[in-house]
């Protein structure tokens, strides 16, 4: 394996790392059937051997206990990558991050205003900024009065932090935001 290129076996099978031996199993008599090179249909060879490769080392907990290492080896040079790239223009790449962060909280809070929030966890799975990345856009945001904890634990945004998001200098991006719908008058136009 260390001479060819990594492949991410829970991609191939489209499971997530905490998929358990009855699921790896299903999913992989799904995709063997599909791939199958007797599938007329959709039988693919490439593929089917993937999948059938992928089975063989997921199904096997000393396998795939010894995948896991290299594959969690391999996220981890994912985000050594990230954080050079973010080095060059740490400032801009800050910014970057209060506006997504800022964004994503706020949808979260339009879409439930009591209780509106998201954890740490989920902000680093949507915004695919690891935890360490997170931590002095977090602080700034709080000390800033534009994020609060909730009871919780959640990071929620708060009225300030709205009328920051809605302020011009701050926009968020398109696909953040719900589509707006046409005024009458602009309907008559």
């Amino acid at each position: 394996m260390n001479d060819q290129p990594f492949v991410d076996y829970y991609e191939v099978l489209q499971l997530g790392q905490n998929a358990d031996s009855e699921t790896v199993e299903r999913v992989y008599r799904l995709f063997a059937k599909r791939y199958h090179p007797d599938n007329s249909a959709s039988g693919n060879e490439e593929h089917f051997r993937l999948v059938h490769e992928a089975f063989e080392v997921l199904s096997d907990p000393r396998r795939r206990a010894e995948y896991d290492v290299q594959f969690d080896h391999q996220k981890s040079l994912q985000w050594q990558i990230f954080e050079q790239d973010s080095a060059i223009g740490s400032h801009e790449e800050d910014r970057r991050i209060f506006r997504s962060i800022l964004s994503v909280l706020y949808a979260a809070r339009r879409k439930n205003p009591l209780s509106g929030g998201m954890g740490s966890i989920d902000l680093e799975k949507i915004l695919g900024v690891p935890r360490e990345h997170l931590e002095f856009p977090s602080w700034y945001l709080k000390k800033k009065g534009w994020v609060e904890v909730l009871d919780s634990g959640q990071y929620a945004i708060t009225i300030d932090g709205i009328d920051m998001v809605s302020a011009e200098d701050v926009s968020m991006p398109n696909d953040r935001l719900l589509a707006e719908a046409p005024m009458a008058e602009e309907d008559a136009a």
